[in-house]
């Protein structure tokens, strides 16, 4: 199975640095710098067609971005953001002066809106749904997708916090049942 992901693009929260998780936040007006990257990552697309699946969580900026870049997105509940409860719409240092260390080194130990270990969940349910598929493209989240690429290269999502993702990065990955 092959797993494109594009994280959707900013929205005014983005911006700002604060966190979304389940609030669903619409896009801001797309720059040009934003469309340029749209017209690259839709370069790398063309060399990845055809998709078997093209999914987006239930969140609007996903979809938005999907239509952006030409995609009817089918709608995946498993793709919503980590719910980040308390800490949604506070910036992001507030997380890490709560968290520390502890958000960086062993996430699955916190629970926030969620917990971290639900995320993990999540992503193996999102895998195992989708293990017949060869070719899927999704439009995510940048928690969610640091959190599947920590678990496809490490096997556990800990180290998702030690990856970067930004808005509207494409990442192709292999997984291998």
């Amino acid at each position: 199975m092959q797993i494109t992901f594009i994280r959707h693009l900013p929205t005014q929260w983005n911006e700002k640095t604060w966190l979304q998780g389940r609030r669903d936040i619409g896009l801001s007006p797309i720059t040009e710098i934003f469309q340029e990257g749209i017209n690259h990552n839709q370069q790398l697309l063309k060399m990845l067609i055809p998709f078997d699946l093209v999914l987006a969580s239930t969140l609007k900026r996903t979809h938005q971005t999907a239509h952006l870049y030409g995609y009817q997105a089918e709608t995946e509940a498993l793709l919503d953001e980590l719910d980040f409860g308390p800490f949604e719409g506070r910036t992001k240092e507030k997380l890490h002066e709560e968290y520390g260390e502890k958000w960086i080194e062993n996430p699955k130990e916190l629970v926030l809106g969620e917990s971290i270990m639900n995320l993990e969940e999540r992503i193996k349910l999102f895998l195992d749904k989708y293990k017949e598929a060869n070719n899927v493209l999704v439009f995510g989240h940048g928690s969610w997708i640091r959190a599947i690429v920590s678990y496809i290269q490490y096997g556990h999502i800990n180290k998702m916090n030690q990856i970067t993702v930004a808005n509207n990065e494409c990442i192709t990955l292999p997984f291998e049942f």
